[in-house]
């Protein structure tokens, strides 16, 4: 690509564009990547011969994306803005943008991918994960918010309601391996052979006549894909309860013990929502 990103890393080989999130140890969703991520899913949209399978991946071996930057919500949210109209400021429309590009999209997770960096995930045609290292979640309910970029509608769509439920509102880690059999992703491949079995798919895809191709993702997303309305409520309703009392207090707590920072807090965030004290 001809456009030069500070947090991802391109490749273009065989049809096939490697996107690789590198913004620090956690690859957290703040104003730099964001900011990157409307450029790239604009390109994808402006010019579809740009490529015709994307892989999004992660520099980090231990975070996919641990999750948006929580300190600075109203900052991303303006950069996310950028991709649409009035009504668009949220992570949540950037994210249905980037589901909606005409480009198959491929998740490859090895790490956590938790909150809106789960979300980011969902947002792929297809997530392939890593099963020894792969962690998936949704911890918003455990700081009293919810998730909102997307993950309310692409999860219950995929896990139905009551898996849905028990992602959601039990805010815990899921292993690859659950995750395959809930429906959450496509796979759970040893780590080992992950690259290979992604790279193989993609470049597979490649070869094929684009137009059948890009025929077949609209009809499915027809389908499959939630309302623009539903994605933009949940986004309001995430940004409303984010900001309240008593999530600010859990955070400010959370943030105490080392959210945001590599540390055991972050690999084990799922465990670490249950331990507000009483």
């Amino acid at each position: 690509m001809s456009v030069e990103y500070a947090a991802i890393r391109t490749r273009l080989e065989d049809g096939v564009l490697f996107a690789t999130l590198d913004a620090g140890p956690l690859n957290l969703l703040g104003v730099d990547l964001v900011r990157d991520l409307v450029s790239f899913v604009g390109a994808l949209h402006t010019d579809p011969t740009l490529a015709r399978v994307v892989v999004i991946e992660s520099a980090s071996p231990d975070y996919f994306s641990a999750h948006v930057d929580l300190t600075a919500v109203p900052q991303y949210t303006a950069e996310a803005a950028k991709a649409g109209g009035p009504g668009d400021a949220s992570l949540g429309m950037l994210l249905d943008k980037l589901a909606r590009v005409p480009a198959i999209t491929i998740a490859k997770v090895r790490g956590r991918a938790r909150g809106g960096g789960d979300e980011l995930a969902l947002a792929c045609d297809m997530i392939f994960a890593s099963r020894e290292n792969a962690v998936l979640g949704q911890f918003e309910s455990g700081t009293g918010a919810l998730p909102g970029a997307g993950g309310v509608q692409h999860l219950t769509r995929r896990l139905g309601r009551a898996r849905a439920i028990e992602a959601i509102v039990g805010a815990d880690d899921f292993d690859a391996d659950t995750a395959e059999r809930y429906g959450w992703i496509n796979r759970a491949l040893p780590d080992d052979e992950l690259d290979g079995f992604v790279e193989r798919l993609a470049k597979r895809i490649a070869r094929f006549p684009p137009e059948g191709v890009r025929a077949a993702k609209r009809a499915v997303n027809e389908l499959t894909l939630a309302s623009p309305a539903h994605i933009r409520s949940d986004a309001a309703t995430f940004q409303s309860l984010v900001a309240a009392p008593e999530s600010r207090e859990r955070l400010d707590y959370l943030a105490a013990r080392g959210l945001q920072t590599p540390g055991e807090l972050e690999r084990d965030l799922g465990k670490a929502v249950e331990d507000f004290p009483r």
